[in-house]
């Protein structure tokens, strides 16, 4: 880590942990948590956020990748991972080497993973993905995903830990879509168990069911964006709990300059100051994650107060206007995203700004912005 980077991540592990307890304390005492940890945990840093995650009541892991995985394993965690998405059949020994658990919603890949687990004298645990509605991955529930299930059952080097499906608009208002798949999800549960199958975990919930929809909580949830401290959409009902946001973008103003009326700010000249005012630059751009649709869209945090991004967002700096800000010095913090002073700037402001999720916010924020790992308490 540079400790002197001019662009960094303040990751508080201390709101991560207030967020996971928070979150933990609207789930029965029966009802295991799972922190999903996928895309270096939403951009926050995979290892870090799984040991503080588990370390404050989470009980699993869930991410997309084999090599995510594999990443927590080489750092020492032992605890349960769900792999959530495909896995390429070159990576199945990382499978069975590393101990983890891939989720599985065909036939074909049952039985490549059973054959080479027989081979390797391992049992492969599995979770079983179910389609309600989300057009993914999964098998449907009807009586071909029935017949397959079944057959995959009899695979010898499997273990059946798990059922599961995912709700495609749990997050919307209007719960009848979310609603319909949940009865579609335990009315196919209840087949299988007339088939005499029964599975240890059942899951549904993402982080907007677990907010907002607690009938579908089960054996176990998968808690993402509000492990994070940010709500998966306005729409969700986040008033049982106090998030705290994780994640803070900063730097360091590294150059101040007047410039007159008229003065072309940036590629393209799409900005022309309308007075003289001054221009501070700042040393971040869309190659660290600053999206490059923020060009005079944007605001950034000088002092505890906003001052606007002015013309294009380059690859490694933007510019603002600190017209407002007097005596303005190289070296003074600035803001992107997070608090300062009685101000703040949130991941869901960036993305309404730009047209998108605050979940792709997060993730932006690539390998280049250093963490500084830090222990605020929650306010």
């Amino acid at each position: 880590m540079n400790e002197h980077a001019p662009v960094w991540l303040d990751i508080n592990i201390g709101a991560l942990a207030h967020n996971i307890k928070q979150l933990k304390s609207i789930i029965s005492p029966q009802t295991e948590l799972m922190a999903v940890v996928k895309a270096n945990a939403y951009g926050h840093g995979a290892v870090e956020v799984a040991r503080t995650a588990l370390a404050s009541g989470a009980t699993r892991l869930g991410v997309a990748r084999v090599t995510e995985g594999t990443e927590l394993r080489q750092a020492g965690i032992e605890a349960p991972v769900l792999v959530l998405g495909y896995t390429v059949p070159e990576d199945y020994p990382a499978i069975l080497n590393n101990s983890l658990t891939q989720t599985i919603y065909d036939l074909r890949t049952a039985r490549e993973l059973s054959s080479l687990a027989s081979q390797t004298g391992k049992k492969a645990l599995v979770h079983i993905k179910v389609d309600t509605g989300m057009g993914r991955l999964g098998f449907f529930p009807d009586n071909d995903g029935l017949r397959d299930i079944i057959n995959i059952a009899r695979l010898p080097h499997l273990e059946l830990e798990g059922i599961f499906t995912h709700f495609a608009s749990a997050d919307c208002r209007d719960k009848s879509y979310a609603n319909k798949q949940w009865h579609s999800f335990m009315e196919f549960i209840e087949l299988l168990t007339r088939e005499g199958l029964e599975f240890p975990l059942r899951h549904a919930a993402n982080s907007a069911a677990l907010l907002d929809m607690p009938e579908t909580h089960l054996d176990m949830v998968r808690a993402g964006i509000a492990v994070y401290g940010v709500s998966p959409a306005r729409e969700v009902d986040i008033s049982k709990v106090h998030l705290q946001p994780v994640m803070a973008v900063k730097a360091r103003v590294a150059h101040v300059k007047r410039v007159a009326a008229g003065s072309g700010i940036s590629y393209g000249v799409t900005y022309i100051t309308p007075s003289s005012t001054v221009v501070a630059t700042i040393p971040a751009g869309y190659a660290d994650g600053y999206n490059r649709l923020l060009s005079s869209k944007g605001e950034v945090l000088i002092r505890g107060q906003k001052a606007p991004v002015i013309g294009r967002i380059c690859m490694d700096q933007f510019m603002v206007d600190a017209g407002h800000l007097p005596d303005l010095t190289p070296g003074e913090e600035v803001v992107l995203m997070g608090r300062q002073g009685n101000a703040e700037i949130t991941a869901d402001e960036i993305a309404e700004k730009i047209g998108t999720i605050s979940y792709e916010v997060l993730c932006a924020m690539n390998s280049r912005v250093p963490k500084h790992f830090i222990k605020e308490h929650a306010k």
